[in-house]
């Protein structure tokens, strides 16, 4: 599909990707302002990127001797366990070949090299890059690659069809008013009526999703609410510890919820949560992280409260029936870096009304 608004970046989802398989270096292939704010913030979750700082004498010449002397610098100062050299779009047109200079460097930190640009439309294929030549390099099984990339389809299929890619413009919304919402959600809650909370979140977002059930927790601890959260122990190295110390902190805080898929599956669980509400047929439900994997259907006749992290994303869900849709905007920045849940400003604005 072509879209007209922005779209995620291939490189930086490859950068992502790194982390989450124990990448402790990262080098970027190109000019130095490449994918810089993302960069940034993954050092802030502990990986350290690096940049070639490619100008225009290496357009000209290549920059083989560039990325020989930054992994060569990286092993030296950094003493890291695992480095991958991620391309962009001057490595790609200069026609680099990543593997080879990896070899040629002498270095003997395992490295694998990621031959991406951001002239992709999906960036899930800065995603799928990372993952084969990690497969290649031992670092995965061909079967996780298998799974991985059947998640990833999954993923896409939901964007495409309810999320943020389902049509070529949509206006970004902050939702509506959190203490709106927060007081309607304790009215239901405390009113003797039956819910459900859901948290199907994306990776380490989770550590601020998941507060806002803790929240809602600490507010109507006599509720009648089921909790339900993917926090089962499948995926890359980083996503399973991320599920294990969320789903430590939740119970530490009173909420302990079946676990319902992985962290990296919430593309693929729509129909799995939905026949779970269906069973339940709750009076209402909150459901946060991607809401929007749970097909419509599912949801009829429930009043359905739903929170994203994403502008673009309030439309889609009022569209699909979603009665209350609320937004975390700082959620990602948020969220990086960090070992433990995060407060959330709805978990905030319930605790202060209860």
């Amino acid at each position: 599909m072509k879209y007209v608004q922005p779209r995620p970046s291939s490189i930086v989802a490859a950068l992502y990707t790194a982390r989450d398989l124990g990448v402790d270096v990262a080098i970027l292939h190109g000019p130095s302002g490449c994918s810089f704010k993302h960069a940034r913030l993954l050092e802030e979750d502990g990986m350290r990127v690096l940049t070639t700082s490619l100008a225009d004498n290496e357009f000209i010449f290549g920059g083989q001797a560039e990325l020989e002397r930054v992994l060569r610098y990286a092993e030296e100062h950094f003493s890291p366990e695992r480095m991958a050299v991620v391309g962009t779009c001057v490595a790609m047109i200069i026609g680099e070949d990543i593997e080879s200079i990896i070899q040629e460097s002498g270095v003997s930190t395992p490295t694998i090299p990621v031959d991406i640009h951001a002239g992709y439309r999906e960036n899930i294929d800065g995603v799928i890059a990372t993952l084969e030549s990690a497969a290649e390099a031992g670092w995965i099984t061909r079967d996780e690659l298998d799974r991985q990339q059947r998640l990833l389809a999954s993923a896409n299929e939901v964007e495409r069809l309810r999320g943020a890619a389902c049509r070529d413009y949509i206006e970004p919304s902050r939702g509506d008013m959190k203490h709106v919402a927060a007081a309607r959600l304790l009215d239901l809650a405390n009113s003797g009526r039956t819910g459900v909370a859901v948290m199907n979140a994306k990776k380490e977002t989770a550590y601020m999703f998941a507060d806002e059930l803790i929240a809602l927790h600490d507010a109507a601890p006599d509720a009648e609410v089921t909790y339900i959260a993917n926090l089962d122990q499948r995926g890359l190295p980083k996503v399973r510890g991320d599920a294990s110390r969320i789903l430590a902190g939740m119970r530490e805080r009173g909420v302990d919820p079946e676990i319902l898929g992985a962290l990296d599956e919430y593309g693929a669980l729509g129909d799995e949560i939905g026949e779970r509400i269906r069973e339940m047929s709750p009076d209402f439900a909150l459901i946060v992280g991607v809401p929007h994997a749970v097909p419509p259907e599912y949801l009829a006749g429930i009043e359905v409260f739903s929170i994203t992290n994403g502008p673009r994303q309030v439309a889609p869900l009022r569209e699909a029936g979603h009665r209350h849709v609320v937004v975390e905007i700082d959620l990602h920045p948020k969220t990086l870096g960090v070992r433990s849940i995060v407060e959330s400003e709805f978990g905030a604005v319930l605790r202060s009304l209860a």
